[in-house]
């Protein structure tokens, strides 16, 4: 280990001291052996091999046998028993400027708060000015200082980058008649799980007047490059925008050049070649004579090709697909009938049953699934058996009120460390819809993480495995659980796997999806929401899905009531 990775841990545990409310001493000793190590002059490694640990400024008895345990085996048992008390989702909230431990505790405490995604939505709705020590200004300041924090990180989430390329288009739409068709491009057009900067793409016959629009709308902070065509601004958030503009007759090879990706666009140039033509984003060219492009179709028919979708193009068999006519018809928003995954107040959600479910037949769902936590989960007041069967009363109280809507009850049920889950059989048998989760011991070696979801698998009862990775995009890596082998069993056991939409999740990914579906493996696009406004990430679980090839045949969530519970019914008995 490298003497900044060693330091890296230390400043870690010191963090999660300070969230815990240790004395302060504590904390403060292990950041001082951080700074020592990091700039020791020699490699930490050597140190250790030589018995001189102890010589290193800052470091006692106690913490040299940790050094030696962590040197020694690559682990540090003391850290990881921290990381089991607190997720690291909580630790990484301190790298916001505004947020000093006893706020990420608080908000962790009050509100479940786990993420730095989490953390905005909170701000935005308004929710931390209630809570004790926090105010207005305060709630004001963390926001600046979340801004600020994706300003420093390269890649922005998805989540994050969307809304801003919509208000910006909005925006320039409305500041000037000039600007006839305005796109986001890029890998935000390829609904990447992250991007880089928002890429916008512009048709005009008045290319210049539209720049000089876009440098002068409100969002814009700073313009760092204006040209006939194009301009590069940073927004007031720091996110960077560039935005290009040709003629109409044009627009069509701008698009699909700008969209991208790299490895597609080169693949297509290479067809052209073969046809006698070169591409560019102004069109093709045979020669002198030009053919133009205003459609992005027009591109691809000239290829002999259908038109693939912006989230197929990462040149993984879609150029293939598409000259033989077997693109798929890849899954919509409009084709999913229901979400099954959503909590509620019962466990840690911020809405009531009802309030949810009249949001969710406000968007013309047939159902919804409240899956609330299993008991297990202690930080998220998971719901003990006696509870789930009041809950279990409000909810047939509630469907007696509907003819066109279904309310099914459902549970987010913990896998525990040793496999096993949160409920007996009888209480799985009793619900309609069981997904299993892992949201604790994250870091187990393969065999055993893997061994965790095999058994939940092989449960009967088990519909549905929750956000199989247990990735937090920007925050934690994927667990080592084997997905190939998950992905085996599920065939087997015709478990479901579900494609989670939370922004900072989308879990599965496009690969794995890609896989599924190619195995036959069904999948289940929810937003896993946590309040009303949740439940608009389901987006971003399709887009995901759209990445990995799926149709709406392979997603049982754009079934019909009656067929869903059926293919349930058909899986518990299997």
């Amino acid at each position: 280990m490298t003497n900044k990775e060693v330091a890296e841990i230390l400043r870690r545990i010191a963090d999660m001291l300070e969230i815990k409310g240790e004395i302060v001493y504590k904390a403060l000793a292990y950041r001082r052996a951080a700074d020592n190590i990091e700039y020791l002059g020699r490699d930490i490694e050597d140190v250790w091999r030589e018995g001189k640990l102890l010589e290193i400024p800052g470091v006692g008895k106690s913490l040299a046998e940790k050094l030696d345990e962590l040197l020694r085996t690559g682990k540090m048992s003391f850290y990881e028993e921290l990381k089991e008390e607190i997720p690291p989702g909580v630790v990484s909230l301190l790298q916001v400027p505004e947020v000093g431990p006893k706020t990420a505790k608080l908000v962790w405490e009050k509100l479940g708060i786990t993420s730095i995604q989490e953390l905005e939505r909170a701000a935005r709705e308004g929710k931390l000015r209630t809570l004790p020590g926090l105010g207005v200004k305060s709630e004001a300041k963390i926001l600046a200082g979340i801004e600020a924090f994706y300003r420093r990180s390269e890649r922005i989430p998805l989540a994050t980058a969307l809304p801003v390329a919509k208000e910006l288009i909005k925006a320039l739409k409305e500041a000037t008649p000039h600007a006839l068709k305005v796109t986001a491009a890029g890998s935000l057009r390829r609904m990447k799980a992250t991007i880089g900067d928002i890429d916008l793409l512009a048709s005009s016959h008045k290319p210049e007047e539209v720049i000089e629009t876009f440098t002068r709308l409100p969002q814009v902070a700073e313009v760092s490059m204006k040209g006939p065509t194009k301009s590069t601004v940073f927004l007031h958030s720091g996110l960077q925008v560039d935005l290009r503009v040709l003629p109409p007759e044009r627009y069509g090879s701008l698009l699909q050049y700008f969209t991208g990706s790299k490895e597609h666009n080169v693949a297509l140039r290479g067809l052209a070649l073969d046809m006698g033509l070169s591409l560019s984003e102004y069109g093709f060219k045979r020669g002198e004579e030009e053919i133009l492009c205003p459609e992005e179709e027009d591109v691809y028919h000239t290829l002999g090709l259908e038109w693939i979708p912006p989230e197929l193009r990462e040149n993984r068999g879609e150029i293939e697909a598409a000259k033989e006519g077997r693109l798929p018809r890849l899954v919509e928003l409009g084709d999913i009938r229901g979400d099954l995954h959503v909590h509620t107040n019962w466990s840690d959600g911020a809405s009531s049953i009802e309030e949810i479910a009249e949001a969710a037949r406000r968007r013309g769902y047939q159902y919804l699934v409240i899956s609330d936590h299993s008991h297990g989960l202690g930080i998220a007041k998971g719901l003990t058996p006696e509870r789930l069967k009041e809950q279990r009363a409000i909810i047939d109280e509630l469907n007696r009120r509907w003819s066109d809507f279904r309310l099914l009850q459902g549970a987010e049920v913990e896998i525990r460390a040793d496999g096993s889950l949160d409920y007996p059989d009888e209480i799985l048998a009793s619900l309609d819809l069981v997904i299993a989760s892992i949201h604790t011991g994250l870091r187990q070696e393969r065999e055993r993480i893997t061994a965790r979801v095999i058994n939940a698998m092989r449960n009967p009862y088990v519909d549905i495995i929750g956000h199989p990775s247990g990735r937090i995009l920007g925050q934690r890596e994927e667990s080592a659980v084997d997905m190939d082998e998950v992905l085996r069993v599920a065939k087997e056991t015709g478990t479901i796997l579900e494609v989670n939409g939370t922004p900072d999740r989308l879990d599965l990914d496009d690969v794995y999806i890609r896989r599924a579906v190619e195995m036959g493996v069904k999948l289940a696009i929810d937003s896993d929401a946590h309040n009303l406004y949740g439940l608009d990430s389901l987006e971003f679980g399709v887009a995901m899905a759209r990445r990995g090839w799926a149709e709406p045949k392979d997603v049982v969530n754009t079934l019909p009531l009656e067929e869903l519970l059926k293919a349930l019914k058909r899986n518990r008995h299997h």
